[in-house]
């Protein structure tokens, strides 16, 4: 097994040049990226003191790998697939629930006390312990969902992996995310946050805390512990004004609602249908 010094190198020129995939040695750093993925020892993404730091040439290799592989049948029970990249293995192991016909493919990991329902762990993503992704919630390529999470059903997280450098979506520890929200170019939503259902977040989407006397606007974050709903905010055309989505800060999560939480509990706090 390659160092990472090593590694890395090998795969950024194979990426700049394919003409190196020719070569076996570039070929198999591209393969032991992937493996490396797959088993938890390297992410797309990590979280330093500065804030979330992009691994650009890891996601190279996942690009890489859709080169490198063919196409094949597989067969899982009555299901037949026709694809690159295989199912993950091993999952009773791992000690990750997952139920038919739910699907992790090959490249991700999901952390042990994971449960993923029929839904979509897409390659380069990671889930950590605890986790819940519910019916038909997707985990798109590389995006990084933490520990104690719950992902409602239908929950679309994007995926992100062109250009490498480009940042995935993330969902920090503890985050709860109701029904039928997207999450997409990267917008990160971070610890312990709520997202009320049908909020859509992407990179230029306005969001709005409207709790104290004047407005505050963020876009690609939503902060910490944040309770948060769609909302709708009038905007200038050209062929008049029209209301466009945004999505509200309406309060903070109290200390009473834990990690445990409903989401229907956390918006009752704020007097909130749902």
């Amino acid at each position: 097994m390659l160092p990472i010094e090593e590694l890395s190198p090998k795969v950024s020129a194979a990426f700049a040049d394919r003409t190196k995939l020719k070569d076996a040695d570039y070929v198999s750093a591209v393969r032991e990226t992937v493996a490396r993925l797959d088993a938890g020892e390297l992410r797309v993404a990590e979280k330093g003191p500065d804030g979330w730091k992009v691994h650009a040439w890891v996601k190279e290799a996942i690009l890489l790998f859709f080169a490198v592989s063919e196409m094949k049948v597989m067969e899982v029970g009555p299901f037949e697939f026709h694809d690159k990249v295989p199912l993950k293995k091993n999952l009773d192991k791992a000690g990750v629930r997952v139920v038919p016909p739910g699907t992790v493919r090959y490249g991700a990991f999901v952390e042990k006390g994971a449960v993923v329902m029929p839904g979509y762990v897409n390659i380069g993503a990671r889930v950590g312990a605890g986790t819940m992704v519910d019916t038909w919630a997707t985990v798109g390529s590389c995006a990084q969902v933490g520990s104690d999470v719950h992902l409602s059903g239908g929950v679309g997280l994007g995926g992100v992996l062109e250009p490498p450098t480009a940042s995935p979506v993330i969902i920090e520890d503890r985050a709860f995310l109701g029904s039928r929200c997207i999450v997409v170019e990267g917008v990160v939503v971070e610890e312990e946050a709520v997202l009320g259902a049908n909020v859509v977040l992407t990179a230029s989407t306005q969001i709005i805390d409207v709790t104290g006397p004047e407005e505050r606007v963020y876009k690609g974050r939503v902060p910490a512990r944040s309770v948060v709903i769609p909302g709708m905010r009038e905007k200038q055309f050209p062929a008049g004004r029209y209301m466009v989505p945004c999505a509200l800060i309406i309060g903070q999560r109290t200390q009473s609602t834990d990690k445990k939480t409903s989401l229907n509990s956390a918006l009752r706090d704020f007097a909130v249908a749902v």
